[in-house]
């Protein structure tokens, strides 16, 4: 646990201490154990420290139960009314993973809300983020903002409390977020949701975590602002996060690296783990 004012962030660390580090930041309503060991493996195997969190309001991190559940309109639109915290107060929350490790600037990775922490890092804290690779995220524009209906549906659906309704809810959910032309293993993915519940699942907290989302402004003039080697990958089937935005994030970073993927949907398929570690790999290259 690394201790960031007044709360805890959980952390693991994989590979040599003294090798470049990189930072992986976990989706909305993830944990850190979405960036699956086999991938972190691939990645240290590539020279890497891997540093994974858990982000405020999920998992083992501290979770901010006394800060209420935001209205629906508010958190939906975007609106700050009982707004609790900010993509940038989690940004700092990464940041302070850093300094906890004694760590001084290290590559950052994110997918979906973690790409947009990434980037929010990077904007906040330059001097801290060696590279940066956005997942299947976005700028916050507005014209990127909305997800198709039936995915929205599908995310927001409420979580049973229990084990067997909870890992039905999940594989509901892959179903329809999912990679249509990379099948899962579904052995894989129920393993990873059956640690998550043991873990800790916090609706409130995501609902915290989205609030922050829709209250962050558009990012694309800060991001243009940025003097850091970027690739933005983003798959061409995503409807949580549509293409476009990915598009626009590449637009905004200079000089940034765009890879489209055919039949990727909002996840990181394993057929693609090769790819995506390539990616992070060279773009860290750039860095050094």
């Amino acid at each position: 646990m690394a201790p960031v004012g007044e709360i805890e962030i959980a952390f693991d660390s994989h590979g040599d201490p003294e090798a470049p580090a990189l930072l992986v930041v976990p989706g909305l309503g993830t944990q850190m154990i979405y960036w699956d060991l086999p991938l972190v493996e691939m990645l240290v195997e590539r020279g890497f420290r891997v540093i994974r969190i858990d982000n405020r309001d999920n998992g083992a991190s501290t979770v901010l139960s006394d800060a209420g559940t935001p209205p629906m309109a508010s958190m939906m639109l975007g609106i700050p009314r009982g707004l609790r915290y900010s993509l940038s107060d989690m940004a700092a929350d990464a940041i302070g993973v850093l300094d906890h490790l004694g760590i001084e600037g290290a590559h950052v990775a994110g997918y979906s809300m973690g790409g947009m922490i990434a980037q929010t890092m990077a904007i906040d804290h330059p001097d801290r983020v060696l590279s940066l690779t956005s997942m299947m995220s976005r700028t916050g524009a507005r014209t990127d903002a909305f997800p198709g209906l039936r995915e929205l549906a599908a995310l927001m659906r409420s979580k049973p409390t229990d084990l067997d309704g909870y890992l039905a809810s999940m594989e509901a959910l892959a179903k329809v977020i999912g990679s249509p032309d990379f099948p899962p293993d579904h052995a894989r993915l129920r393993t990873l949701a059956e640690t998550a519940f043991q873990r800790g699942i916090h609706v409130d907290g995501t609902a915290r975590q989205l609030h922050a989302i829709n209250c962050q402004p558009n990012r694309a003039k800060a991001l243009g602002r940025l003097d850091v080697p970027a690739v933005v990958l983003h798959g061409a089937a995503d409807r949580l996060v549509f293409p476009r935005g990915g598009r626009a994030t590449a637009r905004a970073i200079p000089e940034a690296e765009l890879r489209i993927y055919e039949g990727m949907g909002h996840d990181i398929p394993e057929q693609l783990w090769p790819q995506s570690v390539d990616e992070i790999d060279r773009v860290a290259q750039r860095a050094r």
